[in-house]
């Protein structure tokens, strides 16, 4: 009898054991009794009547899923992939147990092909210039339709974006004829603007001969300073001239 007392006494604390629940402070407990919703466990240690209750899970922590790549073909038919990251939390547990068999494969498949058909609706210059809007639009598509799931999606980031071989070297071709461009617009704008502290140093020269003079002696004093063995000397213009007019007379 006393053996058969100690049987009932340890099956006894086994039941009470088995009812204490203990819920994390990131945690919810979805509660069902006979299999019917029957409220939400807040974190602490709870109490469920075995058989006639049983509970689920769920972490309310932010979650994240990397999208995987997507091909993706965009508004002027040029194929590319593109991944992505998602973060998104639970924000009613008993809708994300009860409204969907699993929502995180549920948010990940949906992410896929929003991505995929937000991507084709932009071209490609676009889509490489205007990340954040389209990673905006994803996500706000994402988290309208994940709403009646319980679940909010804070964030989408395009994480990369992989171009055909051949695409990739014809927009090495354009950044590379575009550089040269501006190189000649450079080197053109230099020359314009050369000639016209030219012109501006001419007139100064022609109201004071005396200038050129001036600057013939510092060129030859540059180049004495450089201990060159041979100083090519010009001869002005005006000595020409004059000679010229001698010849004439």
């Amino acid at each position: 009898m006393v053996f058969t007392g100690y049987i009932w006494l340890g099956a006894a604390i086994a039941i009470i054991l088995s009812m204490l629940k203990v819920v994390k402070q990131y945690e919810r407990g979805v509660k069902f009794t006979l299999g019917k919703f029957s409220g939400v466990m807040k974190p602490g240690l709870r109490i469920i009547v075995p058989i006639i209750q049983t509970w689920t899970r769920v972490d309310m922590r932010v979650k994240t899923i990397d999208v995987a790549s997507q091909e993706s073909v965009s508004k002027d038919n040029v194929s590319l992939k593109v991944n992505a990251v998602l973060y998104f939390k639970v924000s009613d547990a008993d809708k994300a147990v009860i409204e969907v068999e699993n929502f995180i494969y549920a948010v990940s498949q949906l992410a896929q092909t929003t991505m995929r058909n937000i991507v084709g609706e932009f071209e490609l210059d676009e889509i490489l210039q205007k990340r954040e809007e389209i990673s905006s639009k994803i996500q706000q598509i994402v988290d309208k339709d994940t709403d009646p799931w319980g679940v909010k999606v804070s964030k989408i980031e395009i994480k990369d974006i992989e171009l055909p071989e051949v695409m990739k070297r014809a927009m090495a071709h354009q950044a590379e004829a575009e550089r040269d461009r501006r190189a000649r617009v450079t080197l053109a704008l230099g020359e314009q603007q050369a000639s016209q502290k030219l012109s501006e140093a001419g007139k100064v020269i022609a109201q004071q001969p005396a200038a050129l003079q001036l600057r013939l002696f510092q060129t030859l004093s540059d180049i004495s300073s450089e201990k060159n063995s041979t100083i090519i000397i010009p001869v002005p213009m005006e000595m020409f001239e004059y000679l010229q007019k001698k010849l004439k007379k």
